[in-house]
């Protein structure tokens, strides 16, 4: 069988296809050589099946990967001076921008095999994105830092096209068409429309009640959803008549008693989670820090991982969960879809969660690409 070759179009209950079967990983392919430390993001191309990879070993690393087979091999490396926590592709997937804990923007050329520092923040790069900004999508690069600014770079000056003042230290972005989205500490929330890349249109905080872990814009780019340590997601618009109507907020990454919403333990396989009632274990609930969220780029659908070993798949405006999958040996670190969404990749890595001491030498560090089926991962109401 393909690795592809196992994508469905046939109808079934939602039972059937949100129950864990234990079977769902089996076929799942391991990228060959990952990175020597703890993996903080991963992103494919917009443009073909190459896998951008960035570590706490301060590297990227890009793999190419066969889509009929699964298998894959790596293409290309550097390096910055520290750990590297944020890579994505340019939109005509020729190079790759990098930010991480050296305060460095970085961008690699994959013609040419050559990287340059394009820009630099007076803290860590937490997340860097490629976007198109106002009525001639001009093309530069955002990065956001622990420096609390937001900074618009083009490769040809050393110096920022434009300075962004935040709330706070950035801990997560994402952008889609002109949107992009800033979740900060203290649950700060930036939204930006990129017709006007120079202002925040719109500031809110949160709607959980906990650390923001990470934002996801929907492709359509009229929202995004956020995950917190406490293992929920919320689901978020722009304008106040759609958030009225559509927005919510739900327990994802979850274990109370003897069930969850993903299976997991809290003995350090896949890290500890938040203790939030203790009366009796039968009743003793632990929340799990959602650590990714992913947009499916076809459908819409989407899905969240986290410091359990799990991940789900979502249909936001059913307001249902497809699929749960089995629980994994380790936190999921990172997760995306490939371009068709044919590919969803996850990162079972250490996700910091329980600090320095919690990083053993024996924690999975590994990533695997899963093939999706659109029993899966379609809409119910869209077959």
């Amino acid at each position: 069988m393909s690795f592809l070759g196992s994508s469905s179009t046939g109808t079934s209950t939602t039972a059937t296809s949100s129950a864990v079967t234990g079977q769902e990983l089996l076929n799942d392919i391991t990228i060959n050589n990952p990175p020597e430390d703890s993996i903080e993001d991963i992103s494919f191309s917009p443009q073909q099946d190459l896998l951008a990879v960035a570590s706490w070993d301060k590297k990227v690393r890009i793999y190419e990967i066969d889509p009929n087979s699964g298998n894959n091999m790596g293409r290309a490396m550097y390096e910055h001076e520290a750990p590297v926590f944020s890579s994505r592709w340019s939109i005509d997937g020729t190079k790759i921008i990098s930010g991480g804990a050296d305060n460095q923007v970085k961008i690699f050329d994959l013609a040419t095999q050559q990287a340059q520092q394009i820009g630099q923040h007076d803290s860590a790069v937490k997340s860097v994105r490629y976007v198109e900004c106002g009525p001639t999508n001009t093309q530069v690069i955002a990065s956001g830092s622990w420096d609390k600014t937001l900074k618009y770079w083009d490769m040809r000056s050393p110096q920022p096209v434009s300075t962004i003042n935040l709330p706070e230290r950035v801990y997560s972005m994402d952008n889609s068409q002109k949107l992009l989205v800033v979740g900060c500490a203290d649950r700060h929330i930036s939204i930006i429309d990129l017709n006007n890349p120079q202002q925040i249109f719109k500031s809110s905080q949160s709607p959980l009640k906990w650390q923001t872990r990470c934002v996801s814009c929907y492709p359509q780019a009229n929202g995004f959803a956020v995950g917190s340590i406490e293992g929920r997601c919320a689901i978020q618009y722009i304008t106040e008549n759609e958030q009225k109507k559509f927005g919510f907020s739900f327990k994802c990454h979850r274990k109370s008693g003897g069930n969850t919403t993903g299976t997991t333990n809290t003995t350090g396989g896949a890290g500890a989670g938040l203790r939030t009632t203790s009366s009796s274990n039968a009743n003793e609930s632990h929340a799990y820090s959602v650590n990714a969220i992913s947009f499916h780029p076809i459908y819409g659908t989407f899905s969240t991982a986290g410091s359990d070993g799990t991940f789900c798949f979502w249909d936001k405006d059913a307001k249902q969960r497809l699929k749960s999958f089995p629980e994994l040996p380790g936190a999921i670190s990172a997760t995306a879809f490939n371009k068709t969404g044919t590919i969803f990749a996850y990162a079972v890595s250490y996700d910091w969660s329980l600090g320095y001491m919690g990083n053993r030498q024996d924690y999975p560090n590994i990533i695997k690409l899963h093939a999706t089926k659109d029993l899966e991962i379609k809409q119910k109401n869209k077959r």
